[in-house]
């Protein structure tokens, strides 16, 4: 049998560039982009708040795309700190650092987490797999949603984890973030807890298993880590209780 290629995902090399300096160089799906840019820098701790970055604009290439932006001189000194020098393939969100130090660099405390989150989190599995329209047509897209008491409050995709994480940050803005979760499609890495913890998101939630460098993050930053499984929650930083659906 011959697959067809019409409805699989699109997969471009970004570079995102803040101040005429590039970042990163990430794989991913060209949708979303100044909200990739925007969320990359928060989760990255390159800077503290959304409206931190201006004038985005997305500039087409031959061969990939920059998503050009500027940020505040003072804090153009974590470019520096934070330099990514080559292309991280779409399963790596760490690929390029220089410093293996700075790569396993604690992100700030979280507070803890809305307890109606437990109660609500397989209402947001339900939501996110009906509400992913890439990953229906492509069957090869993860996917990053935020929820709060309220339920599934919207979510991003990508062929990339981190990068649907990085795009939901951005699409997030600058509301308050505290009182809610984010849940992926994907197994749950230590760059994906530092990226909700330098966006001030408590609880992060998967389909799938934690690595243990995740889980001693999570335990590190005060952040609630758990996978929802067929028949329960199954914490591993956070609480020790389980619940059970």
């Amino acid at each position: 049998m011959i697959g067809q290629t019409d409805t699989l995902p699109d997969e471009v090399a970004i570079a995102l560039v803040l101040n005429g300096s590039t970042v990163a160089i990430v794989m991913a799906t060209p949708q979303d982009l100044p909200e990739l840019l925007c969320g990359f820098a928060v989760g990255e701790g390159i800077v503290a708040r959304h409206d931190h970055v201006s004038a985005i604009e997305v500039v087409q290439h031959p061969n990939g795309i920059e998503v050009r932006g500027r940020i505040p001189e003072d804090r153009a000194a974590a470019i520096d700190a934070r330099r990514r020098a080559s292309v991280g393939p779409v399963g790596c969100g760490l690929c390029g650092i220089e410093s293996l130090e700075m790569a396993m660099a604690d992100p700030p405390d979280v507070g803890a987490p809305n307890p109606a989150l437990a109660c609500r989190v397989r209402d947001a599995v339900i939501a996110l797999d009906t509400r992913q329209v890439m990953r229906k047509q492509s069957r090869a897209m993860h996917a990053a949603g935020y929820f709060d008491a309220r339920g599934l409050v919207t979510l991003r995709e990508d062929v990339g984890r981190h990068n649907a994480l990085d795009k939901l940050i951005g699409a997030m803005g600058d509301t308050d973030v505290t009182c809610g979760g984010v849940l992926m499609t994907s197994r749950l890495s230590i760059d994906l807890v530092q990226k909700c913890a330098h966006a001030g998101i408590p609880a992060l939630y998967s389909v799938s298993r934690p690595t243990k460098a995740a889980v001693a993050q999570a335990q590190r930053c005060g952040m609630t880590l758990c996978t929802v499984a067929p028949d329960g929650l199954i914490y591993y930083a956070g609480t020790d209780e389980e619940t059970t659906f």
